[in-house]
């Protein structure tokens, strides 16, 4: 459809895009907004390492139970905080499901954490007979996180 122009029965061929440059517009205004959002988790400022190892995998899934200590009184598992006391309960239930294999939690902690309150939550999480823990660090060049190869013992 055209409309017209200076009296002729002509139609006009041009395309009129600005309502599709404002849709676009609203478009891109929406993703800058929604994908700040899309972060899961806690968000904990984590130590960075020169020689990490690569990522994990697993740490990204749905399914992996991700412990963030952001600082030395918070404990969270995904984004549910816990007292130290009832943290294990919460481990405990989420790996009830999982293969032997498979049960690996991961801990975030902050730069300023204290070593032993890391150290306290490991032990809550090992006295629920799970050996394999993964320590997440930040690399220096790309900042992605990165998991330390779960160690059993």
């Amino acid at each position: 459809m055209g409309a017209k122009i200076g009296g002729s029965d002509e139609y006009n061929s041009e395309i009129n895009v600005t309502p599709m440059v404002d849709v676009m517009l609203v478009l891109l205004i929406i993703f800058m907004i929604v994908t700040p959002l899309l972060q899961s988790g806690v968000t904990v400022n984590l130590p960075r390492e020169l020689n990490a190892p690569d990522e994990d995998g697993d740490i990204t899934k749905d399914t992996s139970v991700v412990l963030s200590i952001p600082d030395n009184n918070n404990f969270y598992v995904g984004k549910e905080q816990f007292p130290l006391d009832r943290l294990g309960e919460k481990v405990q239930a989420m790996m009830k499901d999982k293969a032997p294999d498979k049960r690996i939690v991961y801990i975030k902690s902050g730069v300023d954490v204290n070593y032993g309150t890391v150290v306290e939550a490991i032990d809550v999480i090992r006295k629920q007979d799970i050996d394999k823990i993964g320590l997440v660090a930040d690399k220096k060049k790309g900042g992605a996180a990165t998991g330390a190869a779960p160690q059993a013992q």
